[in-house]
């Protein structure tokens, strides 16, 4: 399990017996403000805890909903636009308007962490926005597999998360023609 240092504060009581159950090897620090009760853990949840208000997005999500095999070689995160930057190596951060944040986020357990990600739904919107970024193999992976799983989606949801975004119809064609 892993903890911030004002979670550690409430449950020792003070920074001395934080330290002194550090030193006595029944906590470890992981990184600065982030602790851990057993020896190793999963990097996945000290990115959680350590970014509690950010979604994975792009090509994270895309991994974590089995979309594409390709483990990516950051963690995607969106923060709203007021968010201080991530100064994170291990991170990519992309800053997204707070009319559209909460939009299709959602949790999710992954390798028995909880994190905040963006539904299946409001990340096939982000496919279409962001395809020409992308490589054309990885893209028509994501697109084959949503296929298999387009009779399991929310449509209706779908065209409600277009709506809030420029080219809403150019956007529901491309879904139409590529997925439907």
């Amino acid at each position: 399990m892993v903890l911030t240092y004002k979670d550690c504060i409430e449950k020792y009581g003070s920074d001395h017996l934080l330290k002194k159950e550090i030193s006595e090897g029944r906590l470890f620090q992981k990184e600065k403000g982030i602790y851990s009760l057993q020896k190793s853990c999963a990097e996945l949840e000290i990115i959680s805890i350590k970014y509690p208000r950010s979604v994975f997005t792009g090509e994270s999500a895309f991994y974590y909903h089995s979309l594409t095999d390709v483990i990516p070689d950051y963690y995607n995160l969106a923060t709203l636009r007021t968010d201080s930057r991530i100064k994170d190596s291990r991170v990519k951060q992309s800053f997204v308007k707070s009319e559209i944040f909460e939009m299709g986020k959602t949790k999710m357990k992954r390798n028995n962490v909880d994190i905040n990600i963006y539904s299946l739904e409001r990340m096939l919107i982000e496919l279409m926005r962001f395809r020409s970024k992308l490589p054309f193999d990885y893209y028509k992976e994501i697109i084959a597999n949503y296929r298999n799983k387009a009779e399991a989606m929310d449509i209706a949801l779908v065209e409600e998360y277009a709506d809030h975004f420029k080219n809403a119809d150019k956007i529901m064609d491309m879904i139409q023609m590529e997925v439907l």
